[in-house]
C-alpha cells in the first residue's frame, strides 16, 4: 500500500491531521505560515499544471482553497528535515488552540 506523501513522517503526518481538523480560520491561517516559512527556507514550489487537472477529480480535503493546496505543495516540495521543522512548529501552534 502506497502511502501519501504527508504519512512518510509522523510528525508531517500528525501535523497534518490536526490541521485538516481545525477550523477554516485556522487552516488558512496555518497555510499562511507554512507558505511563508517554506519561502524563507528557500522552498521553491514544485506545483505543475497536471497536478491541477487531477486536482479537479480528486479533490482532497486540502484542496478545498487554493491558498491552503498552495501551502500544502510548498510544504510537499520541502526536503524532509524543513518538513518536520514547519510540522513541528504547526503542531504546538495547533495544540495551543
Amino acid at each position: 500500500m502506497q502511502k501519501r506523501w504527508y504519512d512518510i513522517d509522523p510528525t508531517v503526518s500528525l501535523a497534518v491531521s490536526l490541521m485538516k481538523n481545525s477550523n477554516e480560520e485556522t487552516q488558512l491561517h496555518c497555510a499562511e505560515y507554512i507558505i511563508s516559512k517554506s519561502k524563507n527556507l528557500g522552498v521553491k514550489n514544485k506545483e505543475n499544471t497536471l497536478n491541477e487537472a487531477f486536482t479537479y477529480l480528486l479533490k482532497r480535503w486540502y484542496d478545498k482553497d487554493k491558498r491552503i493546496q498552495e501551502a500544502f505543495e510548498y510544504l510537499k516540495s520541502a526536503p524532509s528535515d524543513i518538513q518536520r521543522e514547519i510540522a513541528l512548529e504547526l503542531i504546538d501552534a495547533l495544540q495551543a488552540c
